[in-house]
């Protein structure tokens, strides 16, 4: 694509995109009396006009229906969760009964890593990324420390090299390799929450289980961006988040994927939980654990509806728009169109101003850019809110910009990139 930095050019490509009218279908905080250019959909989607509908079906059923509604009416809640977990597996690149959708996103790394984080001998450790997500980090840390290892000898941090901010997959593998016959588990993010890198999971993969260990991946802010092949990449466990790229509510519902391979596994431990429990003897009452096939054996306690409902809004419109692979191409020319407009700030400035940490690769990132301020950081990024671009920031110095496909469009792009350009006269840099 040879982009151009003029609104002329962004208003042909919306005219041109064939998702443009997914954008009335989300709310959008309001800026001077129009709406924001929100792009911070990494860390909390936009709520689709739909999720009121959604939910106030389900409350409507609470009150009519009281108890009976987990068996009659439209959407019977014992099944509820069922409705979704389709279009759920075809956004991660798995099997339904692969996928579950349950609690939140901590809380199924905790129960994920009691059943495939089985230390033995001198193969108790696990390596993972440097820099993970500090929640990533508190987990496998109080895991390590309560089957009696020391976190800081068990858990083996692979770092960017001097000078740069992202990882060398050929590092990846280099530490699995050297450290093979101690590793337990291999626990990455799919994408890296600071930088923005997209890991090359089918490889990482492939080189955990070829040195004995059990792979996985927390996909909070790869699940609803990128394409993922879970199964087909015999991934051994993941979970994610719905309330990022999935827009399903603050704290929405998170899910899990479990490879179908595991499901026989008798060796595994679980924590075990009423809806966990096969279905068709549950209301049987029996005191001895029978786990429903596939993922859904990993459930505790009874679905919470009202999430679901509003993860069912969000996905209903995945649905919709034809799936991750649509959205895909349209956040790569978003994200470089992005990425274009920053470095011709920097070109006609003569230095690098915004320095980019996220792979230029497009293969190796997904909606986000992380930005490294070289002067008055803060100060940018506040000039970036008060002038109505909603962005994240992340100490020491960076902006993290996300534009979502479903709801971001090319002229937005534009209109940041040139408040973005004006901030460099405003602020003095």
């Amino acid at each position: 694509m040879n982009y151009q930095n003029n609104l002329a050019f962004a208003t042909q490509l919306d005219e041109q995109d064939p998702l443009k009218d997914f954008k009335s279908q989300f709310y959008a905080p309001r800026h001077n009396g129009k709406d924001a250019i929100y792009f911070c959909g990494n860390s909390l989607g936009l709520q689709p006009l739909s999720a009121q509908q959604y939910i106030d079906a389900q409350l409507n059923n609470w009150k009519e229906l009281a108890i009976e509604g987990f068996f009659i009416g439209d959407d019977p809640w014992l099944n509820y969760h069922k409705e979704i977990t389709g279009t759920l597996a075809g956004i991660v690149g798995a099997k339904k009964e692969e996928v579950s959708i349950m609690n939140s996103l901590t809380v199924n790394l905790h129960l994920l890593l009691v059943s495939f984080y089985k230390p033995i001998n001198k193969r108790f450790k696990i390596l993972m990324e440097g820099g993970a997500f500090p929640s990533d980090q508190y987990a496998v840390a109080s895991q390590v420390a309560f089957h009696g290892y020391n976190p800081k000898e068990a858990i083996i941090e692979v770092l960017p090299r001097e000078g740069e901010h992202t990882l060398r997959t050929e590092d990846i593998l280099q530490k699995i390799n050297e450290h093979g016959n101690e590793l337990a588990l291999v626990l990455f993010g799919g994408i890296n929450y600071f930088t923005g890198q997209l890991y090359d999971m089918q490889t990482i993969t492939k080189a955990g289980h070829d040195a004995g260990a059990i792979v996985g991946f927390d996909l909070a802010h790869a699940a609803g961006n990128v394409p993922l092949k879970l199964h087909d990449w015999d991934v051994d466990f993941a979970c994610w988040c719905s309330y990022k790229y999935m827009n399903s509510g603050p704290g929405g519902i998170s899910g899990i994927f479990v490879n179908e391979k595991h499901f026989d596994n008798q060796s595994l431990n679980r924590f075990e939980g009423w809806w966990g429990y096969r279905q068709d003897k549950r209301f049987l009452m029996t005191p001895d654990f029978e786990a429903e096939k596939g993922a859904a054996g990993w459930q505790l306690s009874t679905s919470p509806v009202m999430l679901l409902s509003l993860h069912k809004a969000a996905l209903d419109i995945f649905e919709k728009a034809g799936g991750v692979a649509p959205l895909r191409s349209k956040s790569e020319l978003l994200t470089g169109y992005l990425e274009y407009l920053i470095q011709e700030i920097n070109k006609n400035n003569g230095e690098d101003l915004f320095k980019i940490i996220t792979p230029i690769n497009k293969q190796e990132r997904g909606c986000q850019l992380s930005i490294v301020c070289k002067r008055n950081a803060k100060a940018i990024f506040n000039y970036l809110t008060h002038n109505g671009v909603i962005g994240d920031w992340r100490e020491p110095n960076v902006i993290r910009l996300s534009p979502v496909p479903l709801y971001n469009s090319f002229k937005q792009v534009f209109e940041a990139g040139h408040i973005l350009a004006s901030s460099v006269g405003e602020i003095g840099l």
